[in-house]
């Protein structure tokens, strides 16, 4: 029984994810993904131009009420004398709700995902923010590989970074590029390497594989 209430648990987690990455993408300042907004459905009330995450907002709570449950069965472990009938009252709610609720979050993401709204410009337009700040990374790894030091690598970079996040028309890219340090480990190819998304689409086709499987 313990084992059953930790699957329905890990099951309403596992739903849970997707609806908060969903409701972060769905943010105003974000919106790369939206939950479809049906004819006459109404947004905020207090803000009219926000459509809100409501079906991901109920999933996260539901997650919430499952995995509550997990809890009522490990409560129903110790029994005097190993059997009396102080857990039977909890299973007799346990299991109903549990199956009840785990199976209108399952239809719910189910809706959810076909009919997801997806904004790829806006996905573009985020991952270029600040002269593609977010390929940090990779133009510290590409520099360690060259032979900086990793210290030495993260200063620059940090400093490029920081440069163009705190300027409104801040270049990240074109700091990296201008910066003497970089030049004399990096040439241009090795640069837009670094800034190819392409690179973190590469083993796409596997994932989708496993996923099939």
């Amino acid at each position: 029984m313990l084992n059953m209430c930790r699957f329905w648990a890990l099951l309403a987690a596992s739903i849970e994810r997707f609806a908060v990455e969903i409701r972060n993408l769905q943010r105003t300042d974000v919106l790369e993904v939206e939950e479809f907004f049906s004819k006459g459905q109404k947004g905020s009330s207090a803000m009219p131009h926000k459509r809100n995450p409501i079906r991901s907002e109920r999933l996260s709570g539901m997650a919430r009420i499952v995995r509550g449950y997990a809890v009522a069965a490990l409560e129903n472990i110790a029994l005097w004398h190993e059997r009396d009938i102080s857990h039977s009252s909890v299973e007799r709610m346990m299991f109903p709700d549990c199956l009840t609720v785990t199976h209108f979050m399952l239809a719910e993401i189910t809706d959810l995902v076909k009919n997801l709204l997806v904004y790829p410009e806006n996905m573009q337009r985020n991952l270029n923010c600040f002269g593609g700040v977010v390929f940090s990374q990779r133009v510290l790894l590409a520099l360690v590989d060259k032979g900086l030091s990793r210290e030495e690598a993260y200063s620059i970079v940090q400093s490029c970074a920081h440069t163009a996040w705190n300027q409104p028309d801040g270049n990240f890219e074109a700091l990296i590029r201008q910066d003497e340090q970089v030049q004399k480990y990096l040439d241009e190819g090795a640069i837009d390497s670094c800034f190819d998304p392409q690179q973190h689409l590469k083993h796409l086709d596997v994932i989708y594989q496993r996923l099939n499987i």
